[in-house]
């Protein structure tokens, strides 16, 4: 596994941290373990793994927080990004 190491990645972590000011980000490209599968875009960065704890998300379902990581990436989910997996918790959890 690698972490945040290419440009996406990085564009990535820069919306995170802008909308959740992060306790813990590990941004995880996922992407090797996927080669040749389908939405391998061949970029290596298609498949990611976002482990991210904000107080933000205190007293926030796991839907809504998935919700709220989807929405700061914009256009990342579904067009540059083929799969991204969320673990988001608050702080203490």
């Amino acid at each position: 596994m690698e972490d945040m190491t290419g440009p996406l990645a990085q564009e990535m972590r820069q919306l995170l941290t802008a909308a959740f000011d992060p306790a813990t980000l590990d941004i995880i490209n996922d992407s090797a373990s996927h080669s040749g599968h389908m939405g391998d875009d061949g970029t290596g960065e298609s498949h990611f793994t976002i482990v991210i704890e904000s107080a933000k998300f205190d007293g926030v379902s796991r839907l809504q927080r998935q919700r709220m990581v989807n929405a700061a990436l914009g256009d990342l989910p579904g067009n540059r990004v083929h799969a991204i997996a969320i673990k988001a918790r608050a702080p203490g959890e």
